[in-house]
C-alpha cells in the first residue's frame, strides 16, 4: 500500500467498509441458515455504506487534490525563481506536511543561492566585492556620472604582505587582509560625500585593493583619500601579539584626463601604482602624461614584438670565449638581435623586460631554441665544431616543459647536446623548483654544461650552489671593471674565482674591456675571459671567418 495513489486507497477502503457492513447486516439476520434471500437483505447497507464512505474518501480527495494543484503551481513559480511569495492556506491547511516540506525547502534554497551569490560576488576573507563585482558596480556608477563631473579610481597594493605570509602563515595573512578591508571601510566613509553614491571598495586578488569615488570635487580632493589610504594601512596591525607594518603603494588615476572607462582608469591607476613602487614604496603616484606615454610605448614595444614573432626579424649574435691561460676559444655565447623594422638592430635589453612581461619571451626561446639546434648542426657539416652558450630567461626556467623542448630540438636536428651550454642568473639559479632542476639534470646528463650567470650581483646559498647541477660560473662585469684600480676589487674576485674552483666549476669574467683586466685575470688562475677586449658580438659568417683566423687569442693581438 506504501506506493498506492490516494484514489486507490479510498476505493479499497470503501471495498473493506462495505465488507465489514456486509457481515454485520449478516450475522444480524443470520437464523442458523444462510440463503439468498439473507444474503440480499446483507448487500443493501453493505453497499449504501461502501457508497457513502467512497462519496466522503472522494470529496476528500477533491479537497487534497486542490491543495496539491496549488502547491504544484507555486512550485512552478519558484522554479522562475519566485522564493518569496507565501504558500498558499490551502496547503498548509489540508496537506500540513507537504506545506512545511515546501517551506524547509524554500528558505533552504533561498539560503544556498544568497550563499552561492556571495561566494560568486564578494570575497570570502575580507567580504569586499570581488574582481567581477567590482567592474559591475564601477561601471554602474561610471554610467550615472555626468560630463562634468570628476571621478578617480585608487589602485592599492600592499608592500610587505608577502613576509607576513611567509613567516606567520596564510592563516594570519588573512586575517590581516581582513583589517586592511575594515581601514578601507574607514576611510571610505570619513570621506564620502553627502548626498553622492557611496564609494565603492573592492579586492581584485592577493593583496591587491580597488577605491573607486564616484563624485570629487578635484583632484586635490582624490590625493587627500589616497593620503587618508596611506595614513591607514602605515600604521602597525596586531597579529598574534605582534605588531606587524607593511604600508602600501598606491596609484590614483582620474576621471576623465586619464579615461572615461572602467578599463582605462584601472589600467592609469595601475601604472601609477607601479610607478609609486618604483620610487621606493608607501607613497602616492597620480598617473600623469609621462606614464601614459610610457604605458603607450610599452602597448607599442609589445605590438612589435609579437609582429616580429611573425616575421621572424630576430637573429643571433655570437661573442666570443677564449682561454685566458692559452688564448684558445673554447665556446661562444650566442645573443639576441632584433631587426627593427623602424630602429634598425636593436639588443635584448631594451625588449627583454617586456618580453618576459607579456610572456612572449617563451615564443622567443622556441625560435632561439631551434636556431641554435640547426645552427650546431649546421657547423658540424661544415666541420666546425664549436660550443654555443645560450641565456635562460626567468619564464623559461620556470616551464621545465621548455628543456623538454630544447632536448627534442637538439635531438631532432642531429645537435650533439655536448656543444650546448645554458647560461642562468644567479637568482634564478637559487630558486629552481626540484622539477625543473630534474630538467636540467637531464640535459645535462645528455652532455650540455651549465652556467651560472652575473655571479657576485646576488645572494647565493653556497649549500645550494654547491648541490646544484654546474659547470661554469661566470663573474659579474661589475666585479671585473675595476680590477686594475682598486686592490679591494682585486681580492674580492681573487676570492671569488678560488670559491668558484673550489666547487669544482670553471671561472670565467666576463666584460672584460681592455687587455690590463685580461692579462690580471689571467694572473688570478681565471679559466675563461670574455668581452670587448677580445672580441664584441658578431653576425654567424663573420664569427666563423674570425674563429678560423684565430684558433688562439693572445694578449698580444
Amino acid at each position: 500500500m506504501a506506493g498506492a495513489s490516494l484514489k486507490g486507497r479510498a476505493f479499497t477502503f470503501a471495498l473493506c467498509a462495505g465488507l465489514v457492513a456486509f457481515v454485520l447486516a449478516l450475522a444480524a439476520t443470520f437464523d442458523g441458515q444462510l440463503d439468498r434471500e439473507s444474503i440480499a437483505h446483507a448487500l443493501i447497507p453493505a453497499i449504501v455504506c461502501a457508497t457513502f464512505c467512497w462519496a466522503s474518501a472522494q470529496r476528500q480527495l477533491a479537497s487534497v487534490a486542490e491543495a496539491i494543484d496549488a502547491a504544484i503551481a507555486r512550485l512552478e513559480r519558484a522554479g522562475h525563481g519566485d522564493l518569496d511569495s507565501p504558500l498558499p492556506r490551502l496547503v498548509g491547511e489540508r496537506v500540513p506536511k507537504l506545506g512545511n516540506a515546501i517551506d524547509v525547502l524554500f528558505r533552504q534554497v533561498a539560503a544556498n543561492l544568497e550563499s552561492v551569490h556571495r561566494l560568486a560576488m564578494f570575497d570570502p576573507v575580507t567580504g569586499l566585492p570581488n574582481r567581477t563585482h567590482f567592474r559591475r558596480g564601477a561601471e554602474r556608477l561610471l554610467c550615472d556620472v555626468t560630463a562634468d563631473q570628476r571621478a578617480a579610481l585608487l589602485f592599492v597594493d600592499l608592500d610587505r604582505f608577502k613576509s607576513v605570509n611567509d613567516t606567520l602563515g596564510h592563516a594570519m595573512g588573512d586575517m590581516l587582509l581582513a583589517m586592511v578591508a575594515n581601514r578601507l571601510r574607514a576611510v571610505a566613509e570619513r570621506f564620502a560625500v553627502e548626498g553622492a553614491p557611496a564609494p565603492l571598495l573592492g579586492r581584485l586578488a592577493g593583496d591587491e585593493f580597488t577605491l573607486f569615488l564616484p563624485q570629487l570635487a578635484d583632484k586635490l580632493a582624490a590625493e587627500r583619500v589616497a593620503r587618508g589610504v596611506l595614513f591607514a594601512l602605515s600604521e602597525s596591525f596586531e597579529l598574534a601579539d605582534t605588531d606587524v607594518s607593511i604600508g602600501a603603494s598606491i596609484g590614483v588615476a582620474w576621471r576623465p584626463d586619464h579615461g572615461a572607462n572602467l578599463t582605462d582608469l584601472m589600467r592609469a591607476a595601475d601604472a601609477a601604482m607601479y610607478e609609486a613602487k618604483a620610487r621606493g614604496r608607501g607613497r602616492v603616484e597620480m598617473f600623469s602624461d609621462k606614464l601614459a606615454h610610457e604605458l603607450a610605448e610599452r602597448a607599442q614595444l609589445e605590438a612589435d614584438l609579437r609582429a616580429a614573432i611573425d616575421r621572424r626579424e630576430f637573429s643571433l649574435a655570437f661573442q666570443p670565449q677564449v682561454a685566458a691561460a692559452t688564448g684558445e676559444i673554447v665556446a661562444a655565447e650566442a645573443l639576441l638581435r632584433w631587426q627593427h623594422p623602424r630602429l634598425g638592430l636593436t639588443l635584448p635589453g631594451s625588449f627583454i623586460k617586456r618580453a618576459e612581461e607579456t610572456g612572449l619571451i617563451l615564443e622567443i626561446g622556441e625560435w632561439v631554441i631551434e636556431t641554435i639546434a640547426e645552427t650546431i648542426a649546421r657547423w658540424g657539416r661544415m666541420g666546425i665544431e664549436q660550443r654555443l652558450a645560450i641565456n635562460i630567461s626567468a619564464r623559461q626556467l620556470d616551464q621545465s616543459q621548455f628543456f623538454h623542448q630544447l632536448r627534442a630540438a637538439m635531438r631532432a636536428a642531429d645537435a650533439p647536446a655536448r656543444l650546448l651550454e645554458l647560461e642562468i642568473t644567479e637568482t634564478l639559479a637559487m630558486h629552481c623548483g626540484d622539477e625543473t632542476l630534474a630538467a636540467i639534470t637531464a640535459l645535462r646528463d645528455d652532455g650540455a654544461r651549465i652556467a651560472i650567470d652575473d655571479f657576485g650581483t646576488g645572494y647565493s646559498n653556497l649549500a645550494r650552489l654547491s648541490s646544484l647541477p654546474v659547470d661554469r660560473v661566470k663573474l659579474d662585469r661589475s666585479l671585473i671593471e675595476p680590477i686594475t684600480e682598486q686592490p679591494q676589487a682585486r681580492a674580492i674576485v681573487q676570492a671569488m674565482i678560488g670559491l668558484i674552483h673550489g666547487l669544482g666549476c670553471e671561472a670565467v669574467a666576463e666584460g672584460i674591456e681592455t687587455l690590463d683586466q685580461a692579462e690580471m685575470l689571467r694572473l688570478m688562475g681565471c679559466d675563461v675571459i670574455q668581452g670587448y677586449a677580445i672580441a664584441r658580438p658578431m653576425p654567424e659568417e663573420a664569427f666563423i671567418t674570425w674563429s678560423q683566423g684565430s684558433k688562439r687569442w693572445a694578449l698580444a693581438g
